[in-house]
């Protein structure tokens, strides 16, 4: 509801100079000194802006005003525009606030001026805002900006008892994780605390484009709820972007060839797109380049690191010396729905500049690639471990109880043990992470959750709504793709599109309606060829088009293409409505949906297509040699790769990587750690998932090796399947 402007009557406009002026006494002589200044409404003369807001002096009218004091103001609205009177509100609207207020008592320090009053039904506290600070009362910067005294604020809930001290995720300093009034919780994540103060100067720095989860990088959900618990987020831009010139390296391209050994005639910066002279920059750090002959890159599109990054990479255990980049904002446009609940008169101000920004900060986004992506997302992961109890006879139920365990966070590192049912000797073995996720990627794509063929759609499986798992199935997905697991690479377009666009800007296609008789009500209404054909398809039909709310007069051949439209959208998009919304809730766990919205070119090549086929050379280069080769065993491997390729073999690509890793395809984010092989005196190759590791044997000759590494593999990879059976089949 909004607040009026008030209403001066002819009889207490007498008295109105009277009371300005005795609320002005303070500022009559000083109005050149404004640090001295007090405001009009609180009488303080306080400089503080992270507290009160910026203080600003108008010296024509000799006032003086705290943004605060005046944005909360109970009488007072936003009519002018922003550089008229002070901050919007006019000069004359002001006089009218300041004389209303010198009526009110503040029922803390009991002088007159409170301007603010609660907002609980049935409350007539009124104070001033300093005074509201030291009695611990919330002011909700957004939707009409409402005040709540100590006793009417909102609060927050508990969902944990700690018995231990957790620290403040901004300062580190230890505090009680108990809500209250200086201590408040991230409503994304359990285990994230902070200060009132901390967070309060973090949303001033940060502004309303980069304020979010310290832990997961949620803006919507967290912004919302800081909001309501009295946290000013400014609509700015943040303030390390408020330097000049602070995207003006955006502008600049490296264009130079570092590789060792250039072979371009031209020189190392010669540059000539759209042939084997383009220059190609490291997908990881961009400020080192090589011409695509140079490195043997087929394509523009080849990923390249350089050899900084490359070590960095794949050889370290941990990204240890890598910051946590912070996420852009998919929210930017609709910014304002997060920060107004509902419209208001009282509009927080925009930084100057912050359009042209905000392009410059798009433009970074071009030709950003997925593998870089999630690895910055991969930044989240802390070193702290959780280890997951998996049946691999039942991976769905398992994974379930494990993400679902209140122990279990996200961002902490995955150790998969792998245990048999009903094993009464309770025996475990290390397990690999990556192959869990992949057999987990796999059961979703095939559970009832999806229907369709090879591109799905969400179904609607009531069961599973109730138990909250389509909530779990995106939660899942975004847990595989930053933990490096594979990408599901099943979903349709229509989905793909509704998770970045939204529901209400996709059109689904008859390809995304897996109902054979819906499907076939569709191809008959969208084949008729005259109206009385349709009206008589929609006669025999007209039980489901009623059900469905699609029922409608047909008065032209033409309209046929509405209904089709109307079903369709109901069928594919309505009717999973609930499904989507928690399928949706799941994904943006570490921050997964957000990147996906903000860069949906590159994630759509790893969300709605499957991984290339392997070949050959794939295989050859992703295997790295750890140990002291030999040359003949390599040879021999070489060999057997192309074998394979060629159909030689009773073994596939895929196989030899499921062998050694789990894994049928490469991660979106790469294999870590990075395959390697090792050659070996003994008869058949060994794959050791859990470290990437392949152990191929040293043999006599070419056709030994062959029939060993067929043997071996081939068995295993059957064993494996008919295992898995044994345990389901009991």
């Amino acid at each position: 509801m909004l607040i009026p402007a008030l209403q001066i009557s002819d009889s207490e406009s007498v008295g109105l100079e009277d009371g300005i002026l005795k609320s002005l006494k303070m500022n009559e002589n000083k109005p050149g000194d404004s640090q001295n200044l007090a405001c009009v409404f609180c009488r303080k003369n306080d400089d503080c802006p992270n507290k009160y807001g910026e203080k600003k002096t108008n010296e024509k009218w000799n006032l003086t005003v705290h943004y605060y004091c005046l944005l909360m103001s109970s009488g007072i609205w936003q009519r002018g525009k922003e550089e008229e009177g002070v901050y919007g509100f006019l000069i004359e609207d002001i006089r009218k606030e300041v004389n209303r207020a010198s009526k009110l008592k503040c029922c803390i320090c009991k002088k007159n001026g409170a301007s603010i009053g609660c907002v609980a039904p049935r409350c007539k506290r009124s104070y001033h805002f300093p005074c509201g600070l030291q009695k611990e009362c919330i002011f909700q910067f957004t939707g009409n900006f409402a005040s709540f005294c100590w006793n009417h604020r909102p609060v927050q809930i508990a969902s944990n008892n700690y018995k231990e001290s957790l620290p403040c995720t901004i300062c580190l300093e230890f505090i009680q994780p108990i809500p209250s009034y200086n201590i408040l919780r991230s409503p994304c994540c359990k285990n994230a605390w902070f200060h009132r103060d901390c967070l309060q100067v973090q949303a001033i720095n940060a502004g309303v484009f980069f304020f979010r989860c310290t832990i997961c990088n949620n803006s919507d959900i967290f912004q919302k709820e800081m909001l309501r618990m009295g946290i000013h987020i400014p609509e700015k831009d943040a303030s390390w972007e408020l330097e000049e010139n602070a995207y003006q390296e955006l502008l600049q391209h490296h264009e130079r060839c570092d590789v060792r050994r250039c072979r371009c005639k031209e020189g190392r910066d010669y540059n000539a797109p759209d042939s084997k002279w383009e220059i190609k920059l490291c997908q990881c750090c961009g400020s080192s380049g090589t011409h695509l002959a140079c490195s043997s890159l087929r394509s523009w599109e080849q990923n390249w690191e350089c050899l900084e990054c490359r070590g960095i990479i794949y050889n370290s255990g941990e990204f240890q010396k890598a910051k946590k980049h912070v996420l852009p904002n998919s929210n930017n446009v609709g910014i304002t729905d997060c920060l107004l609940e509902e419209s208001s008169p009282k509009l927080p101000r925009q930084s100057p500049g912050s359009q042209s920004k905000d392009l410059l900060r798009q433009g970074s986004k071009f030709r950003r690639n997925v593998s870089t992506l999630l690895i910055e997302l991969g930044f989240q992961i802390k070193k702290k471990t959780k280890r997951l109890y998996i049946n691999k006879a039942n991976i769905w139920n398992s994974a379930l109880d494990g993400f679902r365990n209140k122990s279990f966070n996200p961002s902490y590192a995955i150790e998969v043990a792998y245990v048999i049912e009903n094993d009464n000797f309770g025996s475990e073995q290390p397990g690999s992470k990556q192959e869990f996720l992949s057999l987990l990627m796999q059961h979703l794509e095939n559970s009832s959750l999806f229907e369709g063929s090879l591109s799905k759609n969400l179904s609607l499986n009531s069961q599973a709504l109730k138990e909250n798992l389509y909530y779990e199935a995106g939660k899942m997905l975004a847990i595989s793709l930053v933990h490096g697991g594979p990408s599901p690479g099943f979903f349709s377009k229509t989905l793909f599109n509704c998770l970045v666009y939204g529901p209400e800007n996709t059109q689904p296609i008859l390809d995304d309606v897996s109902d054979f008789d819906v499907a076939q009500i569709i191809i008959r209404i969208n084949t008729a060829t005259t109206v009385a054909d349709l009206k008589s398809v929609i006669n025999e039909c007209s039980n489901y088009l009623e059900f469905i709310g699609c029922l409608r007069l047909i008065t032209t051949l033409s309209d046929k293409y509405m209904l089709v439209k109307d079903i369709l959208v109901y069928h594919v998009i309505q009717r999973v409505q609930e499904p989507f919304k928690s399928f949706k809730q799941g994904l943006k766990t570490l921050g997964v949906l957000e990147t996906i919205q903000a860069y949906p070119e590159a994630f759509c090549s790893i969300l709605c297509h499957k991984p290339d086929s392997l070949s050959a050379k794939i295989l050859s280069d992703l295997f790295t040699v750890h140990t002291l080769p030999d040359v003949k065993a390599l040879g021999f491997w070489n060999s057997y790769l192309q074998a394979v390729e060629d159909g030689k073999s009773t073994t596939t690509m895929e196989d030899i990587l499921i062998f050694a890793t789990g894994c049928s395809s490469i991660p979106p984010a790469g294999f870590k750690p990075t395959p390697s092989i090792e050659c070996l005196h003994m008869d058949f190759p060994v794959g050791n998932k859990c470290n990437n590791c392949l152990a191929i044997p040293i043999t006599n000759t070419y056709k030994e090796f062959q029939e060993n590494m067929d043997f071996a593999i081939r068995n295993t990879l059957r064993l494996d399947k008919e295992k898995n059976s044994h345990y389901i089949g009991h």
